[in-house]
């Protein structure tokens, strides 16, 4: 079975204030037109289809012509589950209807568990799709008050699969989550994904898949494999912060043979505009030939340079941030902190914050009493926004 593993589409980005639309809209056609190419068995989408709960009209409309194209003109099936990012009932909305024309959305997680069965030559491959929940709906659905943690969530909803595994079978994985080795703290692979708790809570053991023969993840941005070949994410069709400017943005193609064994190739997307880092003075960037690559411009000039956007959209017309590469050492810490906030996350701001106002580290129950309230906090903005949606 020839299986496409894409996810992490984030239709509706915007970045730096641009929207990503048409930019998404061409690497999606690249994906159709492999489509076409390569005459995939299935195609699946690992989560975060939308970029936020209640997406632009446009993000919609463009998700609809890629699954009219991808379902109905081509009939090729698409199993996809919702990632942090987007609303489970709003993507589930409709979806026993689809699953007549071969698309099949989770939104919702399902104590019952049952796996989308499809057919090759060889016989049954069982697709076993569960989308982003957090550990409290978790312990809710299956009540079971011990699971406290991302880790522990998955753990349970592993083991509740394999309570009905037919071993017979060829079985694929298909789910949205911050995968490590061991379950170890690990760090994002891109400034543009959102943490799903604060601290190594949000991480999940790889061995838990190894029942699956292939386990396709979503979530983090750039594609690589965990534990072995067979646990892979895709990363992002798009590149969608300067974290990312290093990535080869695609997909995966995956083939599954009669005996559970897969071969993987991935797919490479050309971008309408590259994005890209740029750094040097401004008199040297402003000697580069005309681009239209999204640009994050770093000057290395030792002096403040005036109307510096301005100058440099000359050259760079789509350019999304310009900064000083050498900041002068800035002595109030309120300042300093302000200079490097972008590049810390909350539990490192906070432990600076405390050393500056009270001269000394933050103790470890002060630490954990501040994850509490920020897991706390992710937990009711997400709660939130799925409340707008369905009201």
């Amino acid at each position: 079975m020839k299986i496409f593993h894409t996810a992490d589409w984030h239709l509706g980005k915007l970045v730096q204030g641009v929207y990503m639309t048409e930019d998404q809209r061409y690497v999606l056609n690249q994906f159709i037109t492999a489509i076409d190419e390569e005459k995939p068995d299935v195609v699946i989408i690992a989560g975060d289809l939308y970029d936020r709960a209640l997406p632009p009209v446009e993000a919609v409309d463009l998700l609809d012509e890629i699954f009219a194209e991808i379902v109905l003109k081509r009939n090729v099936p698409v199993l996809s589950i919702a990632g942090n990012h987007d609303s489970p009932t709003r993507l589930e909305f409709g979806s026993k209807l689809m699953k007549e024309s071969g698309l099949y959305i989770v939104g919702e997680l399902d104590h019952q568990l049952k796996p989308i069965i499809l057919q090759d030559e060889f016989g049954e491959v069982h697709f076993h799709l569960v989308p982003f929940a957090e550990p409290s709906t978790v312990k809710n659905v299956f009540q079971c008050e011990s699971i406290n943690t991302y880790d522990d969530a998955m753990k349970t909803i592993v083991e509740k699969i394999e309570e009905n595994m037919d071993r017979t079978k060829r079985h694929v994985f298909v789910g949205h989550a911050f995968v490590t080795h061991s379950g170890e703290k690990g760090e994002n692979t891109s400034d543009s994904e959102r943490p799903l708790s604060i601290g190594g809570s949000e991480c999940v053991n790889a061995h838990y898949f190894q029942a699956f023969h292939y386990t396709a993840l979503g979530h983090l941005h750039k594609a690589h494999y965990v534990l072995n070949e067979t646990i892979r994410y895709p990363g992002s069709p798009l590149k969608y912060s300067a974290s990312e400017a290093n990535h080869q943005k695609g997909f995966l193609i995956v083939n599954l043979d009669e005996n559970g064994q897969v071969s993987i190739e991935k797919r490479n997307f050309t971008p309408r505009r590259d994005l890209r880092i740029i750094e040097g003075t401004i008199q040297e960037i402003l000697k580069h030939d005309y681009c239209e690559d999204y640009v994050f411009v770093r000057l290395t000039d030792l002096t403040p340079v005036v109307g510096a956007m301005e100058q440099i959209r000359t050259v760079y017309p789509n350019a999304m941030h310009v900064e000083r590469k050498t900041i002068q050492r800035i002595e109030s810490a309120e300042e300093n902190i302000k200079i490097q906030r972008e590049q810390l996350d909350d539990m490192t701001l906070f432990k600076a914050f405390h050393k500056e106002i009270l001269g000394f580290e933050p103790t470890e129950e002060a630490l954990q009493l501040f994850e509490e309230v920020l897991n706390e906090m992710l937990r009711d903005e997400r709660e939130m926004k799925e409340e707008a949606v369905t009201k």
